[in-house]
């Protein structure tokens, strides 16, 4: 098997669905295997892929591997001769938190003196929605949460790590600002209201260590934690740079499929990796996988961000949709509590949040439904649809018309 600079060395694999004790068997015959599968329920002790060949995932079946190379390649060749439950396995990738550095040039929103809101939650109408987030599970999967943060602590969180040795806390802020975006309180302490859908029962999945960085195997983990305790949305702002031409994983995209018809959508950042106007970058992974949804990021004047990667290739790579990722307003750890950044990660957030409103004003829809329904409405923007997708995400019960400053009139 292939692998790049942009692997771990260990592999993902996709088991048969609903035969994962069969799959698990496959795995110790074919590998010579010690196993654990992953109990989405309680937490497992931080050894435990240490002290295991494989990890299995069992409301995805899907399983983590970091056996020595000769077992690695043993189960490529069972799943090339299609004579198991193991249908495919991949190098895994290595991911990190989509943002990039403040920039100065980028903004901040000259208008962010609101006290009611800021630009994005604006822009997307989520202020002026008739729904909050309400008895809908919404997962962020991310660096984790400030656990002691004002606007969080009083909140029932449900939360758990996928990181060896490092628990839920958040000590690089990434996960603090996107979960802030995506149901940050609709009063906060201080300042604006940064937060789409406030009343969203929150879990997050710490699937990326302090420093920014984790792989597809933790990603994957939480992912079917989510999945295992009925969210509604997944919000990924992570993932891996791919380069032109480049396939999105058929491992990430089955699990995408699974999820769907599971209940569970996946939404995720496109990628910052662009230098526009002189260089499009192709979206990243998993955002390239056709059953995630892909998010681009705008700006308060309605153009794509510069950094922000476009729709490069017709199957699989596409942009799905746009939402506000430049100077945006959130949570983040203490001592400072709110920061202003930019990046498709924050867009991401605004797009899962806004599929929160839509999932608590029509119980029926879930899944593919959800996807369709956020999509349709999204506010079609006049800029290719290789960078915007259907256009501005947009939340229910808003009829207000968006100027050209990205504000609801």
């Amino acid at each position: 098997m292939a692998e790049s600079a942009n692997t771990t060395g260990r592999y993902i694999v996709l088991l048969q669905h609903g035969r994962t004790e069969d799959g698990i068997r496959d795995l110790q015959r074919i590998a010579g295997a010690s196993i654990m599968t992953s109990d989405s329920q309680a937490a497992r002790p931080s050894q435990t892929l240490e002290l295991n060949c494989a990890l299995v995932f069992d409301h995805i079946d899907a399983a983590l591997i970091r056996c020595e190379t000769a077992a690695g390649d043993a189960i490529y060749a069972a799943s090339q001769q299609g004579q198991s439950n193991i249908l495919m396995i991949e190098p895994e990738r290595s991911v990190h938190a989509i943002t990039i550095p403040t920039n100065p040039t980028l903004g901040p929103a000259q208008d962010e003196a609101d006290p009611n809101a800021t630009w994005g939650v604006r822009a997307c109408g989520a202020d002026h929605s008739d729904y909050t987030g309400q008895g809908i599970r919404l997962a962020v999967l991310d660096t984790g949460l400030d656990l002691q943060h004002p606007d969080f602590a009083q909140r029932q969180i449900e939360s758990r790590s996928f990181v060896t040795g490092a628990d839920v806390q958040d000590e690089n802020g990434h996960g603090t600002h996107c979960a802030g975006i995506a149901a940050g309180n609709l009063q906060p302490a201080t300042g604006p209201r940064y937060g789409v859908a406030g009343q969203a029962q929150l879990y997050i999945g710490k699937v990326l260590g302090n420093d920014g960085s984790g792989g597809d195997g933790s990603v994957l983990d939480g992912i079917n934690w989510a999945v295992g305790v009925g969210c509604e949305i997944i919000s990924l702002s992570l993932g891996s740079p791919a380069r032109e031409g480049d396939s999105y994983s058929p491992i990430f995209e089955e699990v995408a499929k699974r999820a769907l018809a599971a209940g569970t959508l996946i939404i995720a950042a496109a990628g910052n990796e662009s230098q526009r106007p002189e260089h499009i970058a192709p979206v990243s992974h998993p955002a390239n996988c056709p059953s995630i949804v892909a998010v681009a990021a705008l700006d308060e004047h309605m153009a794509i961000a510069p950094f922000s990667c476009g729709g490069l290739h017709e199957d699989g790579g596409q942009v799905d949709i746009a939402a506000p990722g430049v100077a945006v307003l959130s949570s983040w750890p203490g001592p400072k509590n709110y920061n202003t950044i930019s990046g498709t990660s924050m867009a991401t957030p605004f797009v899962a949040g806004v599929a929160a409103l839509f999932a608590q004003a029509d119980p029926a829809t879930r899944g593919s439904v959800l996807r369709d329904r956020v999509l349709q409405n999204a506010r079609p923007l006049p800029l290719p649809q290789r960078d915007a997708g259907r256009g501005l995400v947009q939340a229910p019960g808003h009829e207000a018309v968006v100027n050209g400053r990205g504000k609801a009139r």
